[in-house]
């Protein structure tokens, strides 16, 4: 057993020390403290609604769209960035209502979530030139919806060579933008 210390200790030896970079990303303190559930304040929401719910929130609290993170609304959804986003300039599409399945939503509903997909796909590919896009629905807690009560799509832009070492090694998701910044870029876009 003592070779094996002996060697262990010349192997620390010889292995030079990484030096750690430290990566400035003040939005996820929230997440990290609070786990997943939102820091906003309940607004007054509609019938239906869960005063709970960021979306119905972002929804319902029109005069707060910059805080709230409100990109865009239409008369069946509204568009929110991710305020812990996979990568930069993700951005949540769900329906105004509150519901959890496919099945409670309008034909007019789904037709109006397929366009603002597309919509904010081509928005993104003008505003930031992304090679590609990953966009889903988590549906239920089990397959990873972290608000399993408001159906929402992900679109997440994707550059070639954005999943790097350091998502691999280190843990860790480096988002070059603030989200502020993203934020008044998009609302820039016309309706």
């Amino acid at each position: 057993m003592s070779w094996l210390r002996c060697e262990l200790f010349e192997f620390q030896k010889l292995t030079p020390m990484k030096t750690i970079e430290t990566l400035w990303a003040p939005w996820r303190m929230a997440y990290v403290a609070e786990g997943a559930k939102s820091t906003e304040q309940p607004v007054a929401v509609g019938m239906g609604a869960d005063p709970d719910c960021f979306i119905c929130q972002g929804v319902f609290d029109e005069s707060n769209d910059r805080k709230r993170l409100v990109v865009r609304r239409t008369d069946l959804t509204v568009s929110i960035l991710n305020r812990f986003p996979y990568n930069n300039g993700h951005i949540l599409v769900a329906p105004r209502c509150h519901c959890g399945k496919l099945a409670e939503l309008t034909d007019a509903e789904k037709l109006e979530l397929i366009h603002e997909l597309d919509r904010w796909t081509e928005i993104l590919t003008q505003k930031m030139s992304p090679d590609g896009f990953n966009i889903g629905l988590n549906l239920g807690h089990a397959a990873g919806a972290g608000l399993p009560g408001h159906l929402h799509w992900h679109i997440v832009p994707r550059w070639t060579g954005d999943t790097n070492y350091m998502t691999t090694t280190g843990s860790a998701k480096v988002i070059p933008q603030a989200l502020e910044s993203l934020w008044a870029i998009l609302t820039q876009t016309d309706a």
